[in-house]
């Protein structure tokens, strides 16, 4: 799978991931939760569909914040499958938070 170039990724983010930055190395977002089990809910949610994707997020937990940085290391980059993870995992967020 081939890497998008900086300028690609930026732009995709710009219409896709709004809510996600780009270091140069990872696209990056943090989510904040009500407690410690919503978040640690959420990241089981993320972890099952990550796997079923068989693409795995950098991730940290303190208490009610997850932090979330995603790219390829097969490809060196971005790839579709961060971009298509991220917006997974923008789901699973929204449909945890509709609740």
């Amino acid at each position: 799978m081939k890497a998008f170039s900086n300028t690609e990724v930026k732009e995709l983010l710009t219409v896709k991931l709004k809510s996600w930055s780009f270091d140069g190395k990872y696209i990056s977002r943090n989510f904040k939760f009500k407690t410690f089990v919503n978040a640690f809910s959420f990241m089981t949610a993320v972890a099952l569909e990550a796997e079923k994707m068989d693409h795995h997020p950098e991730w940290s937990n303190v208490y009610n914040s997850v932090t979330i940085n995603l790219n390829t290391h097969d490809a060196n980059g971005i790839t579709r499958l961060d971009f298509d993870l991220a917006l997974l995992i923008d789901k699973v967020f929204e449909r945890m938070n509709s609740v």
